[in-house]
């Protein structure tokens, strides 16, 4: 199956926590605080594949987590650093915040891109000790890792975009001027989704053409098959646009014309501007030889080169496939999208923060902030109680109750934690 988007939520591991610990061995008194630092969490990262053609692994599981950093430990002991975890991704993936909606990252020039950085590991009580206070009994918690919901978006790598109505030969062309093997039959819409052919020209010399499923009237807005693939269109430097001149079903090739043009100008107006070139295929089975004359007078007069062509029968490929690599020699590179992504600036987690809420006399406390604080106090510890109590006065906390009307011995629950409030 081929799938060329997917949403998924990708987290990067937390750090591991710091370490409370001291040294203990003999003959050596009072050795001190010894607790080390937690790890650092894993980061998710996006690997471009160049054997990938597909978001199919993306379409069944949605969200990715990476390792978390182990906790320190005693004599010093860093804790390791948690598991990376490598994604896979077709090489020219757009990588598009959900959020937002800009381009983190375009997945064709670069090998790798670190979509969600792991947290950093919580300090351990040895960094905490100073002359007036030699033995902390606290630590740092691990910080938690970046979590991104992302949109990961196909764009195929090919130099040239075959378009048109369904069944005008498109599928044909491309089986003959490369060693594609794409689905070929005599009815609409036998192209299910995009084909890629490398088409050698000469000696190194060659280019990657694009089989784009057929598109109908209404197909920038969603109707038929080929709204779906549109977005591939938009790295090909050339589109080569491809119309029944045969008049086997009853259409007038110059209305095909228009009418695909109209919508790939409705899809994205840039397309306007994109280099085309005109064939009238199915030369060899023309009904009225009028048809044929009309599209090459009128795309002519509008600019556009012309060639007819037999792709069943083999005939001005060749001559068509030259042409083509000559537009390309001047053409500009594929279209690589720049990032628009703009990272949100780090606000702070200050006591200004802090959530307060009064209820049947319990007084909760809640915020970034606060919950960082108890995560770094070992409340079993009575100078790890003193120095919580010292930061919660010195961020105005007790203040902020008394204004709220706290009574001595009323219920103050912070998370998990219920104390009894004494002036």
């Amino acid at each position: 199956m081929f799938v060329d988007k997917a949403t998924i939520t990708v987290i990067a591991g937390r750090g591991g926590d710091g370490a409370v610990s001291f040294h203990r061995e003999k003959y050596i008194a009072a050795g001190g605080p010894d607790g080390g630092d937690g790890g650092k969490g894993g980061d998710v990262i996006l690997v471009a594949d160049d054997n990938m053609s597909t978001l199919m692994d993306f379409k069944y599981k949605r969200k990715y987590t990476a390792g978390n950093g182990g906790n320190g430990a005693g004599r010093m002991c860093t804790g390791r650093d948690g598991e990376n975890l490598y994604l896979k991704v077709p090489r020219g993936t757009l990588v598009i915040d959900k959020e937002t909606g800009a381009v983190i990252q375009d997945m064709s020039e670069v090998d790798s891109f670190v979509i969600a950085r792991g947290g950093r590991g919580g300090w351990g009580n040895k960094r905490f000790a100073t002359p007036t206070r030699q033995a902390p009994r606290f630590a740092k918690p691990g910080l938690p890792g970046q979590e991104r919901e992302i949109i990961l978006e196909l764009k195929l790598l090919a130099d040239v975009g075959l378009v048109g109505f369904p069944n005008v030969g498109k599928s044909t062309m491309l089986s003959v001027v490369s060693k594609a093997n794409p689905k070929i039959a005599n009815y609409h819409f036998t192209t299910l989704y995009p084909n890629l052919g490398v088409v050698y020209v000469g000696e190194g010399n060659s280019f990657v053409m694009a089989d784009i499923p057929g598109l109908i009237e209404g197909a920038s807005e969603g109707t038929g098959l080929g709204h779906d693939f549109l977005r591939h269109i938009e790295r090909c430097r050339l589109i080569v646009h491809i119309v029944d001149v045969s008049g086997s079903e009853g259409r007038d090739p110059v209305e095909d014309f228009e009418t695909i043009n109209a919508e790939l100008i409705s899809y994205s107006p840039e397309l306007l501007s994109r280099p085309q070139i005109v064939v009238g295929n199915k030369i060899d089975i023309v009904q009225d030889p009028s048809l044929p004359e009309k599209l090459k007078t009128y795309v002519e007069a509008r600019g556009y080169r012309y060639f007819e062509i037999s792709a069943a029968a083999h005939k001005g490929t060749r001559e068509l496939v030259l042409a083509i690599a000559e537009e390309l020699s001047h053409l500009p590179p594929v279209r690589v999208f720049r990032s628009e992504y703009v990272e949100p600036e780090t606000v702070p987690e200050t006591p200004d923060d802090l959530i307060y809420t009064a209820e049947n006399g319990v007084y909760s406390i809640e915020g970034a902030w606060m919950e960082r604080l108890i995560g770094s106090v070992n409340f079993s510890d009575y100078e790890s109680r003193m120095y919580f109590e010292r930061r919660l006065r010195d961020a105005g906390v007790y203040e902020r109750l008394e204004e709220m009307g706290i009574q001595e011995g009323d219920a103050v629950r912070i998370y998990d934690l219920e104390f009894e409030y004494k002036k």
